[in-house]
Formats: structure tokens, C-alpha cells, sequence
């Protein structure tokens, strides 16, 4: 393929744990403070990277950020050494050194949103880091992603990664998980589906339950930066009822890939209407609409469906990438294999394992920021990260010297573990050519 997607996955980091941090995240919420494995939730990331590679996906890797994050902690007021700092906030505030712990970066869905060239005015392949605003411990995530994005796409005659928007409510930005582009091939100019969940001033069809976490307003931004076409960008609202249902991102009720659409009968407000416009705008537009009564939105939610992986393979037919959750619910599975026999788009299922992940809240799509990339772009990416047969040893490895079994959100405090980490970041960016990435928050 001269043109073609390209994921880069984030590794999982080593302080992942249970705090329960994300309300309207149903998963995060009714896990919160369970025992988890870190080095079984990179592991599980990891061999999803490797597999995709394996059936001819092209495949990144994007590291996870230093965590505990002391500068904020220092920043709020705690002071003296390291582990003074750590035994204060242990002390003081255990959720909030729990929130500066977060391995939540390992989502990089919502990293940022992207636009490949084709749709650009100016031809170069456009990134704005997400700002996540409506979360604390995913807020203090922009300025390590930029700098890792900065690192791995740093041909300026190619890319262009955008500082995150104003880090105020009405800008709030998740990223690429409330974003969708929509073409017949790769390499055609797209119609870009950007999802909203609130309208700043406009309090009809607000969720009543959990917040509606991306704004109107960041999407129309995050378009302008990116030099769209507005003959070929839509805006859509999420349905609320859903997100009162534990649909915290667009990506946990649709998925798209080419033309495709994959989507719950209820994703969005006013969907027969944007489903008509889509027909009108995008080239053999085909979508996928699952049925309520096939498929519960709360199943849905359950089994993160729709947080799947829709990839192309090279003879044409969809591969749908799934967790083991979808697999374990009868009602679920057998509607993906009626789906399948039908002889429509999705030609073939794969499952993965990825309970670490999903315990918190992130399926195999939120695990993945796709790129659209021509062979040229695909050339100047750094080329560290690609994953190959000897990074996937490479990275098996050397999460066995560095990552615990084990790990609760009392183990935050303990000093060893943040130096652990600052070890293991400090090997893992030279094993992938990132130069200093973390320096600023020695």
C-alpha cells in the first residue's frame, strides 16, 4: 500500500493500579482499589502489538510517562526530598498521590486527534494533543505526550503536533477516542466525524448522570488547526442517554475504518440524520448499526463491543480486533458471528486478553492512536519504534527486569518504585531513540 493506517499502541506503565479515578467510566469505577499486575497488563499490550504485526499490520509502540509525577506534587505544595514528598501526599492525600499515578497515558486514543495530509490544506499529517481537562490525573498527561509525539514524529517537513488547547471547560478535548475518519481508501481525501457531548451555553440534551467530557468547541478548534475542508467535516452530539450509561468516549459506542461505520443503534443524537449525511458525503459509505434489541447499550459498555479494532487487510475484508469480554457474552458473540456469516465488511473476529486494561476502563481501541500515513511519511516516522520481532524481545524483556507482579495504590508511596521507574524509562528511551523525553520532570 502506498497509503495505509499505521497504530501505535501505549505500553502500559509501571505504577498501572486501581484507584478508580475516572467517573462516568463504569469499568474504572467498580474496580477501584482491587490488587493489579503491571507486568501482566504490559505483557497483554505488548502481545496484542506483536500479533497485529504478525498478520502484516504496521505497528508502533509509544511509551508510558513517569509516574508518580512530582513535579506536580510539587507544584501543589509538597516539598523536601523525593520520598519526603511521596510520604507527605500518602498522608495527606492518598487519592491524590494515586492520581499522579496513574498509568492512564498507556490510552493514547486519547492522546491527541489526528489528520493525515490528505485532508490538510497545507499536506502534512497534523496532531493536536488532547488536553483532557475534564479529569485531573489525565490532565497533567499533554506536556510528556508532546514530547514524546515530537520525538517519534519529528520531521517537521511532514508533521506538525499542535500544543493542547486552553485547558478550560470550554475547550475540553479527549482526542482522537471522540473522533472518526471516514474515506474509501486510506489515500483519498476523508470526511472527518467529529463527536461532541456538550455545546458550550446550550444546556438541552445534556447527560443528567456523568459529565459529557468533549465540547463542540475543542472539535471546531482542533479542525481549524488541522486546515480542514468544512465541506467534509462533520460535527455530530452524542447521544446522552448513552453516556449516562457508562459511554464516556464515542469509542466505546462506534468504531469506523474506511468507509465502514460500526456503531450501536443509539450512539448518536439525531443518528438518522447524520447517517444520511454521511451517504451523501463519503464514497460507498456502508454502516454497520447494531440493534438495541440485538445488543444492549449496557452490553455494549460491558463488553467494549465497540471499542474494537476495525482494520483492512490487504484482500480487502475487515478484521475485527476484540477483548476476551466480548467473547465470554453469549449474546454478543453470537451477533459477531451472525455479522460475519453474513458476508458483509467484517470477514474475520480476533480476540485478545486484555483484562488488565479493561479492568480500568480501556479496551483494545483505547489502547491505539491510529495514524494514516503515505510510504514517504511512514519513512520519516523514528524509526525506533516500529515494532519488529526484535523490539517485541526486546520490550518482553525488559518489562521482566523492571515491572511488579503486583501492585496496590498503597505501594505508591514507596520510594523504590519511583526509581524503578525512572530506571526503566530512562533504558526504554534509548532502546527507542527518544532522546531525553522525560527530562523536564526530573
Amino acid at each position: 500500500m502506498s497509503v495505509r493506517e499505521v497504530n501505535f499502541d501505549g505500553l502500559v506503565g509501571l505504577t498501572h493500579h486501581y484507584a478508580g479515578l475516572s467517573l462516568g467510566n463504569e469499568a474504572s469505577m467498580r474496580h477501584q482499589h482491587q490488587r493489579a499486575n503491571p507486568k501482566m497488563a504490559a505483557k497483554q499490550g505488548l502481545q496484542k502489538m506483536k500479533a497485529l504485526m504478525d498478520l502484516g499490520f504496521a505497528q508502533g509502540v509509544i511509551p508510558p510517562h513517569e509516574r508518580p509525577c512530582l513535579s506536580v506534587l510539587r507544584q501543589l505544595g509538597f516539598s523536601g526530598s523525593d520520598a519526603s514528598v511521596l510520604a507527605r501526599a500518602a498522608q495527606q492525600s492518598p487519592q491524590l498521590l494515586s492520581a499522579v499515578s496513574s498509568a492512564s497515558a498507556m490510552w493514547v486514543a486519547n492522546a491527541a486527534t489526528v489528520s493525515p495530509s490528505a485532508d490538510s490544506a497545507d499536506g502534512k499529517v497534523h496532531f493536536t494533543l488532547a488536553n483532557l481537562n475534564n479529569k485531573f490525573h489525565r490532565a497533567i498527561e499533554a506536556p510528556t505526550t508532546q514530547s514524546i509525539l515530537r520525538a517519534i514524529f519529528r520531521d517537521n517537513g511532514h508533521f506538525i503536533v499542535h500544543d493542547a488547547l486552553p485547558s478550560v471547560a470550554m475547550f475540553g478535548d479527549e482526542g482522537a477516542a471522540n473522533h472518526n475518519r471516514l474515506a474509501q481508501h486510506y489515500g483519498d481525501p476523508g470526511v472527518q466525524l467529529f463527536i461532541y457531548g456538550r455545546e458550550e451555553g446550550n444546556n438541552r440534551n445534556q447527560p443528567s448522570r456523568y459529565p459529557a467530557r468533549q465540547t463542540r468547541e475543542a472539535s471546531e478548534a482542533v479542525a481549524r488547526l488541522h486546515q480542514l475542508d468544512a465541506s467534509r467535516t462533520v460535527f455530530a452530539q452524542q447521544n446522552p442517554h448513552v453516556i449516562d450509561l457508562g459511554v464516556f468516549h464515542n469509542d466505546v459506542i462506534a468504531v469506523s475504518n474506511q468507509h465502514v461505520l460500526f456503531c450501536h443503534q443509539h450512539a448518536f443524537l439525531h443518528q438518522p440524520q447524520l447517517l444520511a449525511s454521511l451517504q451523501q458525503k463519503v464514497a460507498g459509505f456502508t454502516v454497520i448499526e447494531v440493534p438495541q434489541q440485538r445488543v444492549s447499550v449496557s452490553d455494549a459498555v460491558n463488553t467494549y463491543l465497540f471499542n474494537s479494532q476495525l482494520l483492512s487487510r490487504e484482500d480487502g475484508q475487515m478484521l475485527l480486533v476484540l477483548p476476551e469480554e466480548a467473547r465470554q457474552h453469549p449474546g454478543v458473540w453470537g451477533y459477531l458471528n451472525e455479522l460475519v456469516e453474513r458476508g458483509g465488511p467484517v470477514g474475520e473476529l480476533h480476540v485478545f486478553d486484555l483484562r488488565e486494561s479493561m479492568c480500568n476502563g480501556g479496551g483494545p481501541a483505547c489502547l491505539r492512536l491510529r495514524v494514516t500515513l503515505t510510504t514517504q511519511e511512514l519513512a520519516a516516522v523514528n524509526p525506533g519504534v516500529m515494532m519488529t520481532d526484535a523490539l517485541f524481545s526486546t520490550l518482553n524483556a525488559w518489562i521482566d527486569r523492571h515491572y511488579r507482579d503486583q501492585l496496590s495504590w498503597h505501594d505508591l508511596a514507596d520510594p523504590q518504585l519511583l526509581q524503578e521507574g525512572r530506571n526503566a524509562l530512562d533504558e526504554l528511551t534509548r532502546l527507542l531513540n527518544l532522546g531525553n523525553v522525560y527530562a523536564f520532570q526530573q
